[in-house]
């Protein structure tokens, strides 16, 4: 069996392990073999194949022929693709609706209690951690835009100023629905950008001047802070940002810093 490894290295991104990716395109180059010819021709140890084969079955990609010796059968790939993806959206509804479930019980009730006595043990300064990936920090803010219940101050960038209505625009525009005040410093320079008329709607925005700041930083609450501590340069998976609920960098810190600019720049 040869095929090449890009072809491999495809079926791994799709979450297919080592064994499951051998055995299938053994089976794909054979159409219909026993476990043991399997085993030898993708060069998968015997004592495994059978429980790998169980778990292609499972997944879409392999039928099983009820025979003695049994036999396995291989599934067009677009097909076999096809019936993984309904097999998968099938384990996730499943999953959500039993989340939904406990979301609405009163267990849920138990662990907010719990979670809250345990809460207010923690110092301020150990409520801090780091975000690695923009994806994490883009959960982070969402999270914190829809508790927010007074005002959000953030500073941005221009790229920043887009990303902040293509990725929570629908946030920010809740809780301003919700009576918060959202102020959005950012430089953006002489530059026309479309995102500026619908965070305009529901932000007062005002223009620093670049040469005065790059960077972003979000605070929410006058507790809550999230800080990119990487540029915006940087690929998405290395991106890091810091998050603490310190009152002490909110007000007395970055807040302060926020109210001068934000004032200098009316």
């Amino acid at each position: 069996m040869v095929v090449a490894q890009k072809v491999l290295d495809a079926l791994k991104q799709i979450g297919l392990n080592l064994y499951e990716r051998k055995l299938w395109v053994a089976l794909l180059s054979k159409g219909t073999s026993t476990a043991g010819e399997l085993s030898s021709l993708a060069k998968v140890p015997h004592s495994r194949t059978y429980d790998v084969l169980e778990t292609l079955a499972d997944k879409g990609f392999v039928l099983v022929q009820a025979t003695k010796p049994i036999k396995y059968v291989a599934v067009d790939p677009k097909e076999a693709l096809e019936r993984a993806k309904k097999k998968l959206r099938e384990v996730v509804k499943v999953k959500i609706e039993r989340m939904d479930r406990v979301e609405k019980s009163s267990e849920m009730k138990e662990l907010q209690r719990v979670f809250k006595k345990g809460y207010k043990t923690v110092e301020a300064v150990g409520i801090t951690g780091s975000l690695k990936g923009r994806d994490t920090l883009d959960e982070k803010l969402e999270t914190s835009f829809k508790k927010a219940k007074k005002q959000i101050s953030i500073l941005t960038t221009k790229s920043g100023l887009k990303s902040l209505q293509t990725r929570h625009g629908s946030h920010l525009k809740k809780a301003s629905e919700r009576g918060v005040e959202i102020r959005i410093a950012a430089a953006y320079g002489k530059e026309k950008i479309p995102e500026l008329v619908e965070l305009r709607k529901y932000a007062e925005i005002r223009n620093v001047p670049e040469k005065t700041f790059l960077g972003n930083f979000f605070i929410v609450d006058k507790d809550h802070t999230i800080m990119s501590m990487t540029g915006e340069d940087v690929h998405p998976t290395e991106h890091v940002s810091l998050w603490t609920q310190s009152q002490h960098v909110s007000n007395e810190v970055l807040g302060p810093m926020f109210n001068i600019l934000w004032k200098k720049i009316q």
